[in-house]
């Protein structure tokens, strides 16, 4: 029932319809040869003079009951058809949505933890087993099972000795095959983490292409994505090579029933205890038995494999997603109390707090790794403190509905990711009901509109995966535009002057000046000329608060901003020499 659950990645009950068309279309298979057995019954008689003449009527009967048969096989086996594929397709489909939103609500440190290849080859390939498994395994398999036993069932009433002959030999090929399930299951995982490693270099080896033009990385020389592909040879060839032939000789000795079931009729006619039709029944049904029963079994790892895949994404389903149900209070102070946050072992910030009040400015500096994007990211609850807490407006963060905290805060990140739509709706993304003049007047507030005329589409120009078709400071125009248009009362602004050029940035000193009147700015800065008039700095080190004030304050202070100061005063006056 796991597996079951597993395949169908936690909806068994999808497979329901399929699986019953399946086995009406291989019960329905067995009656033509039914049919078939009884005419050879009726033609036997009148040969061996059992009867005076040939029952015509019954051979009709007989022939007339094969071809409905037979048109009732071909309906069982179209709905069946449809039945499964459609089912199976919808079924994967549905659940790449679901796994995506799952994704979406899931804590981003958990997200983080995880490689994208490997959540990409989750999304993809691992569906794509579950469309195999759900079309051309577990229909089959669940049929090829039913239908020997209810064919074993309805032969003991006319002779159980050859019934169980016929199936002798399938209660030993399943003890093999449950044997070998644990050495299975560990090949069929090491195989697995193969190919999503392989994945995972294929995919580091296309986006580090420019690394590897640039420093003349050759093919030989990129050693990891050349053991990953042999690796995953490796694993395929012993999965296939250890595991075929214990299939195989479960196979054999499934079909042994056939010649034992031989050996016991011949003997039972000799001795006068069954008669030649039955015989011939035996034989006749015997064959379409053995035929699903052997698919079934050969069939049987692969749907293992898939079910492994199927376990994957059950397990992350059940993955909890961020909690809290209260909606976000009209207050939007935002203060840290004693918070503490690693990844995993390693602390990066500790017992943090301070408060950031509404309507104001508050500027976040110091050296790299100081804990700046982490205390920024669990404001916006990205992620969930180990200790301590971060209130919004007074409130739990925890507590309050993810979804409708996220209305209250616009982000512009550092590293600006732009989706491949247009330009129009990238904007867009900030508030999805806003009208082109509204777009138009948060690009102007962004300094993009101008860019965005001269392009060949205007707002209408598609962007590259990621915005690959824009520069640096293009992107990150639009990203705040984005967050302009979102109008939300908490702004969090990671370096979001990072990519911008002087002149630009002048520019959108004015534009961020006018977004703070009545609203909760929260900015990362590593140039500090652009946080002189904030409202609040503060200063971070080694996960630490070490300073805090304003500009003016922290300067007299003589401290580690002093230092930060004086440093970025010096590289501003630096020269190539020639």
């Amino acid at each position: 029932m796991e597996q079951l659950r597993n395949i169908t990645a936690g909806d068994p009950k999808k497979m329901l319809k399929p699986i019953l068309w399946a086995v009406l279309a291989n019960l329905a298979n067995i009656f033509p040869f039914g049919c078939m057995a009884a005419a050879v019954s009726m033609i036997y008689a009148y040969y061996a003079k059992e009867q005076p003449s040939l029952n015509t009527q019954g051979l009709w009967l007989a022939w007339g009951g094969m071809v409905l048969f037979l048109v009732l096989v071909f309906l069982c086996e179209r709905m069946s058809y449809r039945a499964t594929y459609r089912g199976a397709y919808e079924s994967s489909a549905e659940g790449r949505t679901h796994l995506a939103e799952h994704m979406r609500k899931l804590p981003l440190g958990f997200l983080m933890k995880k490689d994208p290849g490997e959540l990409g080859h989750m999304m993809m390939n691992d569906f794509t087993h579950l469309e195999n498994a759900m079309t051309n395994l577990l229909p089959q398999l669940v049929s090829g099972t039913i239908i020997p036993i209810l064919a074993f069932i309805g032969l003991l009433f006319m002779d159980w000795r050859m019934a169980v002959a016929m199936l002798a030999g399938f209660p030993i090929s399943m003890l093999l095959l449950w044997g070998v399930s644990g050495l299975e299951h560990k090949l069929g995982k090491s195989h697995s983490k193969a190919k999503i490693v392989q994945a995972n270099c294929l995919q580091e080896y296309l986006l580090g292409m420019k690394v590897i033009k640039a420093y003349n990385l050759r093919g030989e020389n990129f050693k990891r994505l050349e053991q990953a592909f042999y690796r995953y040879m490796k694993e395929s060839i012993k999965l296939e090579g250890v595991l075929g032939p214990f299939f195989l000789v479960a196979i054999a000795l499934t079909q042994t029933g056939l010649s034992l079931m031989t050996i016991v009729g011949v003997y039972l006619i000799l001795g006068g205890e069954i008669t030649v039709p039955l015989f011939a029944m035996f034989l006749l049904v015997g064959t379409r038995i053995f035929d699903p029963l052997s698919v079934a079994i050969m069939r049987l790892p692969a749907f293992k494999y898939d079910a492994m895949a199927g376990e994957r994404i059950v397990s992350l389903l059940n993955q909890p997603v961020m909690t809290g149900e209260k909606e976000p209070p009209e207050n939007h102070n935002i203060r840290l109390e004693n918070v503490t946050f690693s990844y995993d072992k390693n602390i990066v910030l500790h017992n943090v707090s301070v408060e950031m009040k509404e309507g104001t400015l508050t500027a976040i500096v110091g050296p790299s790794g100081s804990g700046k994007s982490t205390l920024l990211r669990l404001i916006a609850r990205f992620y969930d403190p180990q200790e301590g807490k971060v209130l919004f407006g007074g409130r739990d963060e925890r507590e309050m509905d993810p979804e409708k905290l996220m209305k209250k805060i616009s982000m512009v990140f550092q590293d600006v990711y732009l989706f491949q739509d247009t330009i129009r709706n990238n904007i867009r993304y900030g508030r999805e009901d806003a009208t082109q003049e509204e777009i138009e007047a948060a690009a102007k507030k962004a300094c993009c509109h101008d860019f965005i005329m001269k392009l060949p589409q205007g707002y209408d120009t598609m962007v590259g995966e990621g915005g690959s078709t824009l520069s640096g400071g293009e992107r990150q125009r639009i990203s705040i535009a984005r967050a302009m248009l979102k109008n939300a009362p908490v702004i969090l602004l990671d370096e979001a002057t990072s990519s911008l050029d002087p002149e630009n940035e002048v520019e959108m000193q004015k534009a961020i000046s006018d977004l703070i009147k009545g609203r909760t700015v929260i900015m990362i800065a590593h140039r500090l000329k652009t946080v002189v008039k904030a409202d609040n700095i503060i200063v971070l080190d080694k996960g630490k608060i070490i300073e805090l004030g304003r500009h003016e304050e922290l300067i007299k202070s003589g401290g580690l901003y002093v230092k930060l100061w004086n440093l970025q005063t010096k590289t501003n006056g630096w020269k190539l020499s020639v």
